[in-house]
């Protein structure tokens, strides 16, 4: 799994550091006794803003935040304990994404300093919407639009959903937010899907003709932005799923694809722009202002009964 962002760890270790044989100790005790306290102090630590983050068993943890493009400045201290003495080869400082695999020789010092680095992203004035019309065939046609194809992580996402023609006994209507994660490459490929937000719009049997509105704030889902074939091997996309339900509990289901992106601060919008990324999306290749009429497959079992909208 996929969190909206990804900590980073900046990490500073003396290699090789011995210890000296002290009178009264054996030396399994002196072995496993650190002689030295490594402290991590960065230069803005006083005006640098924090951010939170989740970790696995749900606890939320602060730390210093950065921005993609930024440097890291500061210092690290060395405090020997009193009495004692250090040998080393060396001071080396690194700064580490992710860590898979952790490999310590018995007796390094190791301080590790979390960090977290959002990604920011910049579009394209240009931000067409989505209109498309869907149905059955002499049974149900509707007409659904979405204000725009990409949203910043806060933005409302608003649209309207038109009845055409209803021939069929609709019992609700709901709207979801879809992420999927793609890990892997080839066969080894994995999809996690997850449902981040889900709210009924409609309730009760739609006439011809009706419209029905829609608005759903992004803010309160606290999403991650959508990210394309990151080392080749990850990928977060996002799906609108509108869900209609009739008095049999068929469901008649159409997915649409739109971008999400993590806008920048406003302090930041107008320093370098090599802090940004840019991203094409797909659906700018194809005209979103001309509905095309797209006829709904039904697909039922003895299990389930679902109608997909293709």
């Amino acid at each position: 799994m996929t969190r909206g962002a990804q900590p980073g760890v900046a990490g500073a270790g003396a290699r090789g550091a011995g210890v000296g044989p002290r009178k009264g100790r054996s030396f399994l005790g002196n072995l496993f006794v650190p002689v030295c306290e490594i402290d991590v102090v960065l230069n803005d630590a006083e005006t640098r803003k924090p951010a939170e983050i989740k970790t696995e068993d749900g606890k939320v943890e602060k730390h210093f935040l950065f921005y993609d493009g930024e440097s890291v400045s500061g210092k690290v201290n060395v405090s020997l304990k009193h009495g004692k003495r250090l040998e080393h080869q060396g001071i080396r400082i690194e700064f580490v994404g992710q860590i898979v695999t952790i490999v310590r020789r018995l007796s390094d010092l190791v301080k590790e300093y979390d960090l977290i680095v959002h990604q920011l992203a910049t579009y394209p004035d240009v931000n067409n919407s989505i209109k498309m019309e869907v149905g059955i065939e002499d049974c149900l046609h509707i007409e659904f639009e979405y204000n725009k194809s990409k949203y910043h992580l806060k933005d409302v996402i608003v649209g309207k959903i038109y009845f055409l023609l209803v021939r069929i006994k609709i019992q609700h209507m709901e709207l979801q937010l879809i992420k999927k994660e793609i890990t892997g490459i080839g066969p080894s490929t994995t999809t996690e899907t997850e449902t981040i937000a889900k709210y009924e719009i409609m309730d009760g049997a739609p006439v011809k003709g009706e419209s029905i509105p829609i608005r759903l704030f992004l803010a309160g889902y606290d999403p991650t932005p959508t990210m394309r074939d990151v080392n080749k091997k990850f990928s977060v996309r996002y799906f609108l799923n509108l869900v209609l339900v009739d008095e049999e509990d068929r469901r008649y289901f159409k997915q649409q694809e739109i971008i999400l992106w993590r806008k920048a601060p406003e302090k930041l919008r107008k320093q370098r722009t090599n802090f940004h990324q840019r991203f094409e999306s797909p659906e700018s290749q194809a005209s979103a202002e001309q509905p095309e009429m797209i006829l709904l497959t039904r697909i039922s079992s003895a299990e389930s009964k679902s109608n997909s909208l293709m």
